[in-house]
Parts: C-alpha cells; structure tokens; sequence
C-alpha cells in the first residue's frame, strides 16, 4: 500500500479509502449480511488500507454500527475513520441540515455507533442553504476543541460557497475545511471545471467519490448490454452515462487495459491516482476480490499519452449536463 498526507495536513491516509456505503440493508443494492461487509473491511485493512469512509445516513447509521463493530479489535490509532453529517436521520424539525444542534447531536450518534472516543475526519456531506455558514463552522470548531473531531471536511457543492466556507474559516479564525469529496472520475469530469481548481490553489485534500463512474468504467457493460441487476437497473445512476462519449472514454481504457495486462477497474482508478490533486479515490467494493483488483491500481504507470486519451473525448463543463 502507498500512503500521503490528506491535503496540507500530516494526516497520513492510504491512497485508496474504503467507503462504506455499501454495508446495510436499506438498499437492494448493499451487502445485506453483515459478515461480508466485516470480511471486506478486514481485507482492506490486511492489504494496508487505514482510510475508512462512511456517512451517518448510509442505512439511517448502520453502516457505521457494523464500522464500529468491525474495527473493535484493531489499533485505532493506526486508523482513519471518515463520517459525514447533513442528511435528513428522523422526521420532524431539526432532523437535518447544518444547524449547530443537528451537527453536534449527530455527532455524538455517530461516536456512539462508531464505538470510538474521536472521529478522524467529520465532513458536511452537503451545503446547508438554510443555515449560516459561521454557525456551521462555530458547530464544527467546538467538536475539535472537544477532542471529539481531529479534522473536517466537505463534500459536493459549487466552488463559490466552497470557497466561501473557506474564507469565512480563515476570517473568524474558526476549523478549516482539509478535505473534499467530489464526484470524479473518468467519465464523470465537471469537477475539473468547478472545484477541484480550488481545491489544487487552497491545499485541500481531494477524496474522489464513485471512482469508477457506479460500475460503468469496470467494463461490464458495453453499448448493446443494458443493466439488468443492481444499482444501475434500480435508479439510472450508472445507465445515465451511456452516452457516445462515455463509451469512447471506455474503448480507451479497454485498449490500455489490454496492452497493460491490467483491467479497465484498475486503469480507471490508475488516471484518477496520476492526478496531482487526487489524495485518495473511495472505493466501494461489494465482493472482496473486487477489494483486492482495485489494490491492483497502484501499480498500474500510465503514460502522459495514455492519460490524453482517455481524456480526449471529453470536455469538462460546470454545470454538468444532465446533473441537478
């Protein structure tokens, strides 16, 4: 395994994180038995990775009850244990967003379900319209003052209020954001042309979530085979990036994977590992061999022309097309 430090931090994280969204049972589409989400994280752990990614609301907090469970029996001062917070956890008011009271309420749930005395990196999972940004971070600042946060970070938002998160920060004196999570990938680039410019200028860690596109830069779908199980078949989310130029992203990756003796899962998260701004893509692996290819990644040298073209057939643009 290969490890850096998270953004201008010293925190050092492997560079594959194990994201956890998976583990649960609210979904079809999660590893329903508890067993094999536990086999998944003890392999990853085996194999080097220290980096664990989850989020209050995967299964309303299961996924990080079968963390905490998981991780028992480990030194947790070797680990890195990621969460998030903003998503709708109950019914009625104050059962989301950003508000100093659903922030640090939630936090103590997820110490609870972590079974740990700190969580090493607390991430809003999205930004709060509703709530100041100096309540957010005055929330946040407490937590590590508490000794219960050692780092925050963010996830998924425009580069302006990104941007303003981390000037008010820095003006209030207040926590400021290490880490961001964007969805970035292969075929997946509008964060080249949004965040990640930020990001690469400010010092801040970059956590790429949905490395390999929901399972389309795998290679197991071609133009004439339509998903017809799991996530893909159930909500569009990988169906929606069947397009001429997402194919042409994948023909690339194939043919390098081919030469390269490697697989399309592994030169995929290869481009993401070759970008200066990319600490560690957060792989969601549902099958421990799956685990166990992605770890492959890091031995996969991609060239500057191989890197060109893949990247030749797309154009990164913000807003993405057919985004929200």
């Amino acid at each position: 395994m290969e490890y850096t430090t998270l953004g201008e931090t010293g925190l050092e994280v492997s560079r594959l994180a194990l994201g956890c969204m998976n583990f649960g049972t609210e979904e079809p589409w999660m590893i329903h038995e508890e067993s094999e989400s536990r086999a998944i994280i003890d392999r990853a752990l085996e194999l080097g990775i220290n980096f664990l990614d989850t989020a209050n609301v995967y299964s309303r907090g299961e996924s990080e009850e079968i963390v905490g469970r998981a991780i028992e029996g480990y030194d947790r001062s070797e680990l890195v244990v990621a969460t998030k917070v903003y998503h709708r956890m109950r019914d009625g008011p104050n059962g989301r967003g950003l508000s100093r009271k659903h922030v640090l309420d939630q936090a103590e749930a997820s110490l609870d379900r972590l079974g740990t005395d700190y969580i090493d990196l607390y991430q809003i999972h999205r930004w709060d319209d509703d709530t100041p940004v100096e309540e957010v971070l005055s929330a946040l600042d407490h937590l590590v003052d508490e000794g219960l946060v050692r780092y925050v970070g963010a996830s998924t938002m425009p580069a302006w209020k990104f941007a303003r998160a981390l000037y008010a920060a820095d003006v209030e004196n207040r926590e400021r954001f290490v880490s961001m999570q964007p969805e970035y990938n292969a075929v997946d680039r509008h964060e080249e042309a949004n965040v990640l410019p930020v990001c690469a200028a400010e010092g801040i860690g970059v956590l790429p979530w949905s490395p390999l596109a929901g399972g389309f830069l795998t290679g197991k779908y071609s133009r004439d085979q339509q998903p017809e199980s799991g996530r893909a078949a159930t909500d569009d989310y990988t169906a929606r990036r069947f397009t001429e130029e997402n194919w042409a992203v994948l023909e690339a990756v194939r043919d390098i994977a081919d030469a390269k003796g490697a697989t399309p899962a592994q030169v995929s998260l290869a481009w993401l590992l070759h970008k200066e701004v990319v600490d560690a893509p957060i792989i969601g692996p549902r099958k421990a061999e799956h685990l166990e290819e992605n770890v492959g990644a890091l031995d996969v040298e991609l060239t500057d022309e191989e890197l060109s073209r893949i990247e030749a057939p797309i154009t990164p643009r913000w807003p993405a097309p057919g985004k929200d």
